[in-house]
């Protein structure tokens, strides 16, 4: 966790419940945890690289993320493995020092590729057969929150919070 500079998340499974609730015009609407919202905040404040990775494509999503100040928000990625390759030559972001989180089969090839495979509690088996921390969050139940504020603390930087600046 020392080494950590970027979070690379999944949205549906990870960021929400899995949940959809379907309107009669066919929107999907999601739900996502306000403070998984405040901890993503929070750390692209404190100089960390907070990026999304997802099969999904909702327009609503890309709107809440960068509401939040995320600015590399890849939706409909129907290849994980290349998206993440792409993002981190980019950035010039060394695998090893990212965390990434996600809940089901198409993240498993990428999940492989990075130093911190993390996961929520209520993933599957094959994900968290192969994830170093399985979050004892659910999936849009602050399962985000939890490792990112688990990462901060570590490296001394949630503690930023309590100086009254922030208030």
């Amino acid at each position: 966790m020392n080494t950590i500079t970027t979070f690379i998340l999944d949205v549906d499974g990870v960021l929400t419940d899995s949940s959809v609730h379907i309107t009669p015009t066919g929107d999907m609407l999601r739900i996502m945890n306000i403070r998984d919202g405040f901890a993503m905040k929070a750390a692209i404040e404190s100089g960390y690289n907070v990026c999304i990775i997802s099969g999904g494509s909702n327009e609503g999503v890309r709107i809440r993320l960068r509401n939040l100040g995320l600015t590399d928000i890849y939706l409909a990625s129907s290849n994980k493995v290349e998206t993440f390759k792409e993002y981190t030559e980019l950035y010039q972001i060394n695998t090893e020092q990212v965390l990434y989180m996600g809940d089901d089969i198409p993240d498993y090839h990428v999940m492989k590729l990075v130093g911190l495979p993390t996961c929520p509690q209520d993933a599957s088996p094959e994900i968290k057969a192969i994830s170093n921390y399985i979050s004892h969050k659910n999936g849009g139940k602050g399962a985000v929150r939890d490792v990112i504020e688990q990462v901060m603390r570590v490296q001394g930087k949630w503690n930023i919070y309590f100086d009254g600046k922030h208030d």
